[in-house]
Order: C-alpha cells, then structure tokens, then sequence
C-alpha cells in the first residue's frame, strides 16, 4: 500500500511540494503531464496553484487528479538540512 499525501503547495516552474503520511516531503513535476488531455488547464498558473488535496491524493477544480501510486513513485525525495 503507497502513502497518501497529507499536503500539497504548488511551487516555482510546475512543481508540487508533497508530504506524505510516511512522513516522507518529495518534489512532483508536473510539467511532462502540461500537454495531455485535462491536464492542459493547468497551464495557467492561478488553476496550477488551486491544486488541493482529496482523499489520499491532489485534485485541481476542473476535476483533474493524480493517483498517489504515481506522485509517490515519480517524485524525487526532498532531503533534510542538518
């Protein structure tokens, strides 16, 4: 069973900054999704930024949504500072 996500920001060029309920923080990029299908409203920078979470995952108002298998197992670890 993959971890849920417990909270999403949008940040810089297209990313999201996740945490998991692992405890785990990883860096999405959205960028290779930006030209497929619902995806393509996400283009605009405002709707990018409206990304909440729902359920275990993240969803955007124009319903677009990623399952949590994916963000987890495409994201890039973010490593603590000492």
């Amino acid at each position: 069973m993959y971890p849920s996500v417990k909270s999403v920001k949008a940040l810089a060029n297209y990313t999201l900054l996740l945490s998991f309920d692992n405890n785990e923080v990883k860096i999405f990029d959205m960028k290779p999704y930006l030209d497929k299908g619902i995806f393509k409203k996400l283009k605009d920078e405002e709707i990018f930024k409206s990304v909440k979470i729902s359920f275990d995952t993240i969803e955007w108002p124009n319903g677009a949504d990623i399952c949590p298998e994916i963000l987890y197992d495409e994201s890039i670890k973010v490593e603590k500072c000492a």
